[in-house]
């Protein structure tokens, strides 16, 4: 296991539950390689998404199922926050991690998370642990357990 991995490991522990961390063989690079590689749907894939809120300058995490796309507008509609994009050095110090492997948790401080109501269609789904290579599985509430995010119809239709 990374040290990115061990991170999240330990963040999960402390909250008092345990998932099982897996490696994949190599980077899943989009939600369709990653449920070809764990054998599940693609909208089993809990995307995490990193932008900028324009109005305070801080990382907004949005997790959206992996067959899905976030719009932009509907999230302004539905939580106020005006997002912007975030480019890979915001993302690595706003959250301690790259893209491509930003986990739910362990961020290096505490992000607003939005969820995308897509993701309650699934009773298991697959987050990144902290590198393009790893995941965990967890159900939609144990996701907003350890988030803290708030359930909003954020996907594009």
């Amino acid at each position: 296991m990374k040290p990115a991995n061990l991170k999240v490991k330990t963040c999960l522990q402390q909250a008092g539950l345990e998932f099982e961390i897996r490696i994949l063989p190599a980077a899943v690079r989009t939600a369709r390689l990653a449920a070809d590689a764990l054998g599940c749907e693609v909208g089993q894939i809990a995307n995490s998404l990193i932008f900028r809120d324009l109005a305070s300058d801080r990382a907004v995490l949005v997790m959206c199922a992996g067959d899905r796309r976030v719009d932009p507008q509907k999230v302004q509609f539905e939580s106020g926050i005006e997002l912007g994009k975030a480019d890979a050095d915001f993302v690595r110090h706003q959250t301690g991690f790259a893209i491509g492997g930003v986990p739910p948790v362990a961020h290096t401080q505490p992000l607003r998370t939005l969820l995308d109501d897509s993701l309650m269609r699934h009773a298991e789904i697959w987050a990144a642990a902290g590198t393009p290579e790893s995941v965990f599985r967890m159900s939609p509430a144990q996701l907003q357990q350890i988030t803290g995010g708030e359930w909003l119809d954020i996907a594009a239709t």
